[in-house]
């Protein structure tokens, strides 16, 4: 499972060090939607995690008025 997280979050993380910074800020989500996708993989896991990512990413558009958007926490299964 660790392999997996880690294999989805390169790209993202190559996106944040080599291609981010040469684009000006538009995310209207804090945190961004790259720290949102390796925060949400890191948390919920490959599946889920890819899931919330893309659903986040889907709702970065300009009619959306964007703001404080954290990871939703794990629930714990009783």
């Amino acid at each position: 499972m660790r392999i997996m997280r880690r294999t989805l979050q390169g790209p993202i993380l190559f996106y944040r060090k080599f291609i981010s910074p040469l684009t000006p800020p538009s995310c209207r989500f804090l945190p961004t939607c790259s720290a949102y996708a390796v925060e949400a993989i890191e948390v919920h896991g490959a599946a889920k995690g890819s899931y919330l990512a893309f659903r986040r990413i889907c709702r970065c558009h300009p009619f959306h008025r964007g703001g404080y958007d954290p990871v939703p926490p794990l629930k714990v299964r009783k």
